[in-house]
């Protein structure tokens, strides 16, 4: 199981209570200093032989934004953004021990790019709003976020908000139309290594690139345990590649049951962490 949050090894000055005041009243906190320099270029490194191929297939995923998938199959600098005990201590608080990685992409939105429909990234749970998030997103930056380069356009205080307020605002831009929730916008800004966390509820949409340089950045979504993840690492990450990851990056790729003694996530009824063996072989199967 992953540790408790009294057990995380936390650097001197981070300010977990603060993050979590912030992503109840907000609904999303920034830790400025979350990858270092020499993490920043390893990750452009890392990132660079995949990058130049692809572009968004429909508008929201953007015509000019190019995006790829399963980051954590990619390198050590990947699984090191995912698996931070800064932001693990966070997930701690909001999602039931066990939480898994949900989506793990890069994001690179080329000049010209326009505005991102608004959306929350967890209303493929189908539970009525207001609630809990079922799952927590991150944004990192890799370029510095501002309003011209397509910093994310989030709304201040709207993971609270009903339904019905949240399809009233979208309907109204669509139609063009300010309302009184245009107070509430906050055009993400942030330098190159912060990193953005926020609640699934959370109103908001990638902005326009109205300069003239791609900006990059990753998005990590984790989810409670018994939620189905956005990608299917089992499929996109090798078992050869997952054997040498920490046992906590294990853990948010699905290879432990969802609770000690429990039945869920069990693979011919042993905990799936014994498929990490070579030598294991399921008795089903021989």
């Amino acid at each position: 199981m992953l540790k408790e949050k009294s057990q995380r090894q936390l650097p001197p000055g981070f300010e977990l209570e603060r993050h979590m005041a912030d992503l109840d009243t907000d609904g999303f906190t920034i830790i400025e200093d979350y990858l270092s320099p020499t993490q920043l270029d390893r990750f452009r490194e890392g990132l660079a032989p995949s990058l130049g191929s692809y572009r968004g297939r429909n508008p929201f995923e953007g015509h000019t934004t190019e995006r790829v998938y399963t980051l954590v199959g990619r390198g050590a600098v990947f699984e090191e953004a995912a698996s931070d005990p800064r932001l693990l201590a966070i997930l701690d608080r909001l999602l039931r021990p066990n939480y898994l990685l949900s989506a793990d992409h890069a994001i690179c939105i080329y000049p010209g790019e326009k505005a991102q429909r608004l959306h929350t990234d967890d209303s493929f749970y189908p539970f009525p709003r207001p609630r809990p998030s079922i799952s927590i997103s991150t944004i990192g930056a890799i370029d510095a976020f501002n309003p011209q380069n397509g910093g994310t356009v989030m709304y201040r205080g709207s993971h609270k908000w009903p339904a019905e307020r949240v399809r009233a605002l979208m309907v109204a831009l669509d139609h063009g139309e300010t309302t009184a929730d245009t107070a509430s916008v906050n055009y993400l800004t942030m330098p190159a290594g912060a990193l953005c966390v926020f609640q699934g509820t959370l109103v908001h949409g990638a902005g326009a690139n109205a300069s003239d340089a791609a900006r990059l950045a990753y998005t990590n979504h984790y989810c409670e345990p018994w939620a189905r993840p956005q990608e299917n690492f089992y499929l996109g990450v090798p078992k050869a590649r997952v054997r040498g990851m920490s046992r906590e990056m294990q853990i948010l790729l699905g290879y432990e049951l969802l609770t000690a003694g429990s039945i869920m996530g069990q693979v011919g009824g042993y905990n799936p962490a014994k498929t990490l063996d070579p030598a294991f072989v399921l008795p089903v199967l021989r």
